[in-house]
């Protein structure tokens, strides 16, 4: 009886564990579906605002905006790694973790980190890489998240500090799929456009729209990676919770099979006992005088 009220137990356990993972998945796939349409919407405005800016930069002559010049000499990179809010996730953190660590040892130069999310903060000291600075991020990034951290990240460049800043993030490929990456922000990085086969009409000049231009790109830029990144979170995170709720079904199946036989071998016992004391009661009165 005693394995029976064991079993019982741990069936009632995973039950629990069962619910949890189960109300876990739902709300990733909400934050999803709320992400990734965010996420669509931007991925779309960024990319036609790289080709608006790249289109008026080759129609500006010799360009002079110290964020699209690059420095002298790049000694120091700046690393922004946007990792998750919390984990539960798969190895979508640690996954990324490695990655930048890789970058680095591969990089050669000094560097340095901002971090973007709350995962990982006491696992980053034992990497070695210096956090200069660490953001909170939304399950949900706001363009007023976007702009703080794209403001910080223009000053780091314009001071010196940093000679480089390169974006480190999970690129969304699918729900099932995320792949650690990276892409240069600044100095900003121009496609090459076909302005200089037009003449366009600047106002009020060429130099005032061209920074409204790169601000814009900026903000955008680092909004759309943030919204990325937050997808492929959030779809790990449903990936790994399905999973678990799969586990405690397969789980509670063999632990029910487990209980049937411990409940079938209780009755069979029982069974044989009651036999056993009546062939002795009748062995016994048979031998009376």
């Amino acid at each position: 009886m005693a394995n029976l009220r064991k079993i019982r137990t741990r069936i009632k356990s995973v039950e629990s564990t069962r619910q949890i993972t189960k109300s876990m998945k739902m709300v990733a796939a909400a934050k999803l579906r709320r992400t990734q349409a965010s996420f669509n919407a931007q991925r779309d405005f960024a990319a036609r605002c790289a080709a608006v800016l790249s289109e008026v930069s080759v129609a500006v002559p010799d360009p002079h905006d110290p964020l699209l010049l690059p420095h002298p000499a790049v000694k120091t990179v700046c690393w922004v790694l946007v990792v998750g809010n919390r984990g539960l996730c798969g190895t979508y953190n640690h996954a990324l973790l490695r990655y930048v660590e890789e970058l680095a040892r591969a990089d050669g130069r000094d560097c340095f980190l901002v971090v973007c999310g709350r995962w990982g903060r006491d696992l980053l000291p034992g990497t070695g890489l210096r956090v200069e600075r660490s953001f909170e991020i939304s399950d949900t990034p706001t363009s007023a998240e976007a702009a703080e951290l794209a403001a910080f990240l223009r000053e780091l460049y314009l001071s010196g500090r940093a000679d480089e800043i390169r974006l480190v993030y999970q690129q969304y490929r699918s729900v099932l799929q995320q792949t650690p990456g990276e892409k240069r922000l600044l100095p900003i990085p121009l496609e090459e456009g076909t302005g200089g086969a037009r003449e366009y009409l600047f106002e009020p000049d060429r130099d005032a729209l061209l920074e409204k231009l790169l601000g814009l790109y900026l903000q955008n830029t680092v909004h759309s990676v943030l919204l990325e990144a937050r997808t492929g979170e959030h779809s790990a995170r449903m990936t790994a919770m399905t999973a678990a709720a799969d586990n405690t079904e397969e789980l509670i199946g063999e632990l029910t099979l487990e209980l049937n036989h411990a409940r079938q071998s209780a009755i069979t016992t029982e069974i044989s006992e009651i036999v056993g004391g009546a062939a002795a009661l009748r062995r016994d009165g048979a031998g009376a005088p």
